[in-house]
């Protein structure tokens, strides 16, 4: 079994292996190292590989650990602190400000045993559903090397997708571990908000939530449960489960009814007839799993509703470009940051704190409204995006139309920001291809705050319609 084959095992499996003694954490590393250093110069997935501490992470752990994946790699996205690395959010303004300290998510990842092999790309503050940014260059599709991952979370999905690692964290404050997901043929799972504490920088946020690319729903679960929790200092976060996520996600649905709709929240997008077809076929699928399915017209084309979601993105994004402002010791400049960056930093600034709030009040008005219209669905069913993977530099952030470029961005990807307004658990699964081979995946949302039902349901419909077995061709083997 070659260093790739490896990668692509399930992370339960692998941690399994090195328990029994089968596979030692060292191997199992250095495994994921090799493959790195092959894939990399096509991929660019990598913002550093650290693997001197991997490899040192991994010489402590022995048969018989009983964490739930001790020794298997995993990648952070760099934008969550891990001790020691530069954390760069994809920005040169960030310099190679180094952290002393973990996040959240990276030390309850270390906790349960994944041996942290790098950081990942992303694009600049993780504005684009693209990763091809000034600071990083553009991360590959391993399906099409000359298409875009998707993004924020590319580089860790292109890491997944190639064999790098057989797993990697992401987050996703407007559809960012889902597009990546869809991209590249994994499952990504938006939590629901508050589920997943952003300790120690924030208390909580209204659109992100943190999470991992994976090949498998089962995975997706077991991650879940080594995540969630809230962290003291926390300002609010999502009510406890009944059970274990893994545990629900492995018990089959009983019949449940689901919404089923291609009608895109932005009045001028287009959807692509296979993005389409590939969502009209999941709807048939689960129809012939005995649940009921009712096409719907839900009400989110609201006029302005993208203009209403970039007035609480900016200001969110532009918050980290003040606190690295701060690490700098100076007031940001044009010359820092990318031109879409500098519109959503200059545009926030435009903004009063009355404009502010009453913007995020009739964001939550509308997800409410959303919210109330579901609450009879268990599940609602749509494209994951309106188009495939798009030719690398189809979105550039450098160019003379930065505003048009974010409303273009929107068209690419209309269908999973809602969930982040709703704040409801949301979930990407890779069900088709096109005829090219590129991966084609559909969205379901699931109730708030039920996770485990909507695991229930992806672990359905992957066992009907599996997808485990697909690899993209690359051109080093």
């Amino acid at each position: 079994m070659t260093a790739r084959d490896l990668m692509f095992r399930p992370a339960d499996e692998l941690a399994a292996l090195v328990r029994g003694g089968e596979l030692s954490a060292a191997a199992l590393v250095d495994a994921a190292l090799e493959s790195i250093a092959a894939l990399q110069p096509q991929i660019n997935a990598f913002v550093d590989v650290d693997e001197d501490a991997a490899r040192a992470a991994a010489a402590a752990i022995g048969a018989g650990d009983e964490r739930p994946f001790a020794g298997v790699p995993i990648a952070i996205k760099n934008n969550r602190a891990v001790a020691g690395r530069r954390l760069t959010r994809g920005a040169d303004l960030m310099g190679d400000h180094t952290p002393s300290y973990d996040h959240n998510v990276t030390r309850r990842l270390r906790a349960a045993g994944f041996v942290i092999v790098g950081t990942t790309t992303l694009p600049e503050w993780g504005i684009l559903p693209v990763t091809e940014g000034r600071r990083c260059g553009p991360t590959r599709n391993p399906w099409d090397l000359e298409r875009t991952p998707g993004g924020s979370s590319g580089g860790s999905a292109a890491a997944v997708a190639a064999g790098m690692v057989p797993l990697a964290h992401g987050n996703d404050g407007g559809g960012s571990l889902r597009i990546p997901a869809s991209c590249c043929g994994l499952v990504g799972l938006k939590p629901q908000r508050g589920r997943i504490s952003l300790a120690p920088e924030a208390g909580e946020q209204f659109l992100v939530q943190d999470g991992v690319l994976t090949r498998t729903v089962r995975e997706t679960a077991l991650v879940l449960d080594v995540l969630a929790g809230p962290e003291p200092g926390d300002a609010s976060w999502a009510p406890p489960p009944a059970e274990p996520f893994a545990s629900a996600a492995a018990r089959a649905p009983s019949r449940l009814r689901i919404g089923f709709t291609t009608l895109m929240p932005l009045l001028d997008a287009q959807l692509d007839r296979a993005c389409e077809r590939a969502a009209q076929d999941a709807a048939a699928l689960l129809q012939s799993l005995g649940h009921e399915v009712e096409e719907v017209q839900p009400p989110w084309q609201r006029p302005g509703l993208l203009e209403l979601f970039t007035q609480a993105f900016g200001p969110a994004i532009s918050s980290s470009i003040a606190a690295a402002g701060l690490l700098a010791g100076r007031e940001p400049r044009a010359d820092d940051m990318e031109a879409l960056s500098w519109e959503l930093w200059q545009s926030s600034k435009r903004i009063d704190a009355v404009q502010a709030e009453l913007a995020r009040y009739a964001l939550q008005a509308f997800a409410r409204s959303v919210t109330r219209w579901a609450a009879p669905y268990d599940a609602l069913l749509t494209p994951a995006l309106a188009q495939p993977p798009l030719p690398i530099g189809t979105l550039d952030p450098c160019g003379p139309d930065p505003r048009g470029t974010f409303e273009r961005s929107g068209h690419f990807t209309p269908y999973t920001a809602i969930a982040n307004v709703t704040g409801s658990p949301a979930i990407s699964l890779p069900l088709y291809a096109r005829e090219d081979g590129l991966p084609l995946a559909v969205q379901l949302v699931g109730r708030p705050a039920q996770e485990g039902a909507l695991l229930a349901l992806a672990a359905q419909v992957e066992a009907a319609a599996p997808w485990g077995d697909r690899r993209p061709v690359l051109l080093a083997a």
